[in-house]
C-alpha cells in the first residue's frame, strides 16, 4: 500500500488540474506561453500520476480496470471482476 501523503498529494494534483483546465486550454489556444508558465507547476496535466484505486500503486497500473497487476490479480482470481476469467489452454 501506498504512503497516505502520496495518495493525498496526488489528489490534490487532479484537483489543481481541474480548477485550471479552462484556463490552460484558453492560453494554449492564444499562445501566451508565458501566461501558462505563470500557472503553478502542479496545473499541468502530466504532473498526475495514474495509481491504483485499492493500494495506491503507481507501477503497472492497468487503465481499464484503475488497479494495479497485483490488485487486478486477486480480484480476478477471486472472481470480483466481471467478465475476467483465468486463462488456460
Amino acid at each position: 500500500m501506498a504512503k497516505k501523503s502520496w495518495i493525498e498529494r496526488n489528489k490534490k494534483k487532479q484537483a489543481t488540474v481541474a480548477r485550471y483546465a479552462e484556463l490552460r486550454a484558453k492560453l494554449k489556444a492564444e499562445g501566451d506561453y508565458v501566461g501558462l508558465t505563470m500557472l503553478p507547476r502542479n496545473a499541468s496535466p502530466t504532473r498526475v500520476v495514474n495509481r491504483c484505486g485499492l493500494t495506491g500503486r503507481r507501477r503497472g497500473y492497468l487503465r481499464r480496470f484503475n488497479l494495479s497487476r497485483i490488485a487486478f490479480r486477486e480480484l480476478a482470481n477471486q472472481g470480483m471482476i466481471p467478465g475476467v476469467t483465468k486463462s488456460s489452454w
